[in-house]
């Protein structure tokens, strides 16, 4: 509720949602709900896919979170409600495109949860610019222009030399321009992974991409998690931590 504040205090009227609604925190029903309501568009998460299909590649932690979530919506009493979020789930596209004009600027942006190559489940680490060109240059190759991704949930900018920026190397703001190439990891709302415990996410104002980092009630989460047997404690500690 945080982020929601925080984006209607910018009075910023559209938003596009990277996944991952579901699957980690104690609150599945309301968190779709919000989505639902509040979002122009959202994409398919691991987690969501997890939680629809199976989960696919995780821990132990995160497949009993995966279960626990999907009984939730399952034991919904209410036929309608229920309806409406299993509905939602289950046409959840994998990616969305947007042509646009920034400013004086033509920009073509993807939205996916994970990469251009596999959108749902494949992670862009920032040290993969060092470790792993090859892949970075490869996934570039299937960048028509700016990619919008999250599934790390590490903020930043690839750039196709290849190279990463973290915001505070930018000042928080990347411009986007023509013939520039950009993968840029919005962060998460809901679990951040960069040490930083704040919710993050971005918005575009003109031909910039903004990084906003916002302070949340994360504790109250914790403590939530951590009354559920099914969800790891793990996933409640780590909110704390921002990792």
């Amino acid at each position: 509720m945080a982020v929601l504040a925080d984006i209607k205090k910018r009075g910023i009227e559209i938003i596009y949602c990277l996944g991952d609604v579901i699957g980690y925190g104690p609150n599945p029903k309301e968190c779709l709900d919000l989505i639902i309501e509040k979002t122009r568009w959202c994409v398919l998460g691991n987690h969501d896919y997890a939680v629809f299909y199976e989960p696919s590649n995780f821990n132990y932690g995160a497949e009993q979170a995966s279960f626990w979530t999907r009984e939730v919506l399952e034991t919904e009493t209410e036929k309608q409600p229920r309806k409406k979020r299993w509905g939602f789930l289950g046409t959840l596209p994998m990616e969305r495109t947007l042509k646009t004009k920034l400013g004086s600027e033509a920009a073509t942006m993807d939205f996916v949860h994970a990469s251009p190559r596999r959108p749902v489940n494949e992670y862009i680490f920032p040290e993969d610019v060092y470790n792993n060109p090859i892949k970075v240059q490869a996934l570039f190759g299937m960048v028509k222009h700016i990619c919008f991704i999250g599934h790390t949930h590490l903020p930043g900018v690839f750039l196709d030399e290849p190279d990463f920026y973290l915001p505070d190397e930018l000042g928080d703001a990347y411009p986007i321009v023509e013939g520039e190439k950009a993968i840029i990891n919005v962060g998460s709302v809901g679990q951040p992974r960069d040490r930083d415990n704040r919710a993050s996410y971005v918005y575009i104002e003109g031909n910039k991409v903004h990084f906003v980092r916002v302070v949340y009630d994360y504790e109250t989460t914790m403590k939530k998690i951590m009354a559920i047997d099914q969800l790891d404690r793990f996933h409640a500690e780590r909110l704390k931590e921002g990792r």
